[in-house]
């Protein structure tokens, strides 16, 4: 029984090592768009109304981000709408 306690606190351990790594921001009010040498950039506040900017490679962003994911993006939001 002890060895299983030890993995759940090891298991533990590493989720919050995980969650230290991960950076969560809200990007609230996008107000700069912005392409240049292959960076694209999205400037705006964020959830604290600070400013906060975003830079993805263009490339991979493109890569990403195609018309399937906007579509999605876009049935997302409408279901959102209706139900609000």
């Amino acid at each position: 029984m002890e060895e299983n306690k030890n993995k759940e606190i090891t298991r533990e351990q590493i989720v919050r090592e995980l969650e230290d790594e991960l950076i969560m921001k809200s990007m609230r009010d996008i107000n700069t768009f912005q392409c240049c040498d292959n960076e694209l950039f999205l400037r705006g506040k964020d959830e604290y109304g600070k400013d906060f900017q975003v830079c993805f490679d263009a490339f991979n962003f493109l890569e990403w981000i195609d018309e399937e994911h906007i579509s999605y993006i876009k049935n997302e939001l409408i279901r959102y709408l209706k139900n609000k």
